[in-house]
């Protein structure tokens, strides 16, 4: 299911978008503080950001410029500030579209589906990867399962990567050394089993065991 992150501080709008994109099978989390809506964001860990420009506290261009710094994440402005300044400020601010008030719920639906779309299901844009329930968060080198999340270091999370794109295939120890060896950090056989014994550790914390099979004396697979 993806989420959905909505700044919008009139209630009423906010209340009727959730209702129908929550229709759509999309959750939704409404921005309640407006002084910290990175605190939100980080909270919920958004796939599509919806983002009001007037708003109070801080406008919806600085948040925007927030959320760039360090994320990639969609973002879809939705606002009555509709001019053409304000659109090009949108855009240039690193928004993806706009949508002007009044508005559609229909069309609003359209435009999200279409940048998630986008961001997410094609091949080369994926920011995660998901299989049986588990989901790796590319940009973030973080693993999570129902409630569970847990952030991963550098080895597990190339590890964890390796074996969730070949999900069902046998992954050999060499293959992964060679990526770890991408990095300035020496990688050994015994390194290499100790990476992979704590990144089971760390599955089990968020509710996923017996996930990582070993192939004695050939390599790992998720099954």
């Amino acid at each position: 299911m993806y989420k959905i992150l909505l700044v919008e501080d009139n209630p009423v709008i906010a209340a009727e978008v959730q209702r129908h994109l929550r229709q759509w099978d999309y959750e939704v989390v409404c921005a309640e503080d407006f002084k910290n809506v990175m605190g939100t964001f980080a909270g919920c860990r958004p796939h599509l950001v919806i983002l009001d420009i007037l708003l109070p506290y801080y406008n919806g261009f600085y948040w925007c410029t927030q959320i760039r710094r360090e994320h990639n994440v969609p973002i879809l402005f939705l606002s009555s500030a509709c001019d053409n300044m304000n659109i090009v400020m949108a855009m240039n601010m690193g928004g993806d579209d706009f949508v002007e008030k009044p508005f559609d719920l229909n069309v609003l639906t359209a435009k999200v589906q279409a940048l998630l779309r986008r961001a997410y299901e094609f091949t080369g844009a994926k920011s995660v990867l998901e299989y049986q329930g588990v989901t790796l968060h590319l940009e973030e080198a973080a693993v999570a399962h129902g409630e569970g999340r847990i952030d991963l270091t550098k080895n597990e999370f190339k590890i964890l990567q390796m074996l969730m794109e070949r999900k069902g295939r046998i992954v050999k120890r060499e293959q992964i050394m060679e990526r770890l060896w991408e990095s300035d950090e020496f990688v050994d056989d015994n390194t290499l089993t100790v990476n992979v014994t704590r990144l089971r550790r760390k599955l089990e914390q968020i509710g996923v065991t017996d996930w990582i099979k070993t192939k004695k004396g050939i390599g790992y697979l998720i099954s």
